[in-house]
């Protein structure tokens, strides 16, 4: 697959509803071509800030810009080709084929209005997005009859269909299994092209994201290298929790071992339960 990659800037972008802030001056840079993580806890912001470097909601202050070009500048159409936002949740309403959910990422690139899409030339794509993500064999599948890991897989096909230079994903690895998880963010990050993931596990993070940006209660609070960012100090202040970061074994890369709260009237020299939060999925698959 020949994808093209674009760098994105977040300039001190805003948001509220109701007057209720929900981001305030968050400023970032992705480079081309690199999967980077977006933490926090819940509420941090993790979601909204998603859709809005997506360009599917305005920024109250601030920008967000694709190779140079404001994303919120960008005809709908236009930006629909560029930018790949998969949400939790976006299960088609009705039944389909595999290859028909695949080919709903084709509709950005129809030639006129309301036109057909579904030829020849897109279902190539939808063959080729297909394989990508390591699920060619499915294509005749209809859509219900696939496991939870299966569907994530195709929808992320589907967005591939959209010959996206950037890839957005909020949560890709929730209620999927521990090798359904590892498989499919190493795919993601063989992709080639720009992604910016929201992600729960922090040892995922770790394991798979060449940059992460932290949220806490919708600033940015940390960004760099897993290994610069996933620090006890950090964690701690932003999660609440005691942990210990020890080197993988097998690349190095860092993973976190959470501690569990002492119970109370324990002994402050009994040591804590420690948790690796799992420790097994840190590892690649």
């Amino acid at each position: 697959m020949v994808v093209t990659s674009a760098g994105v800037v977040i300039e001190n972008l805003g948001f509220s509803i109701d007057e209720q802030v929900i981001l305030a001056g968050v400023s970032a840079s992705v480079a081309a071509g690199t999967v980077t993580g977006l933490l926090g806890p819940n509420g941090a912001g993790k979601s909204t800030l998603l859709r809005l470097v997506g360009g599917l909601a305005t920024p109250a202050t601030g920008s967000v810009t694709l190779d140079g070009d404001e994303i919120g500048s960008l005809p709908r159409r236009e930006a629909a080709r560029r930018i790949a936002l998969l949400e939790q949740n976006t299960a088609p309403s009705v039944d389909l084929s595999v290859e028909d959910v695949v080919l709903l990422g084709r509709i950005p690139h129809r030639t006129r209005l309301l036109g057909s899409f579904g030829g020849d030339d897109d279902r190539a794509v939808a063959a080729e997005s297909l394989a990508a993500v390591g699920a060619g064999e499915l294509v005749d599948r209809m859509w219900h009859t696939l496991s939870g890991g299966q569907q994530q897989r195709v929808q992320i096909a589907r967005a591939l269909a959209q010959r996206p230079s950037l890839l957005l994903l909020d949560e890709p690895t929730n209620h999927l299994d521990v090798s359904a998880q590892l498989s499919l963010l190493s795919q993601v990050g063989g992709l080639g092209i720009t992604a910016i993931m929201a992600l729960h596990d922090l040892n995922l993070a770790a394991a798979f994201c060449d940059q992460i940006l932290l949220l806490q209660d919708g600033r940015l609070v940390a960004a760099g290298t897993p290994a610069e960012v996933l620090v006890p100090e950090i964690i701690g202040a932003v999660y609440g929790v005691e942990c210990d970061i020890i080197e993988h074994p097998r690349d190095g890369h860092p993973v976190i071992v959470f501690s569990a709260p002492r119970s109370a009237g324990s002994s402050s020299d009994a040591p804590a339960a420690d948790l690796a939060a799992p420790a097994f999925s840190a590892v690649h698959a």
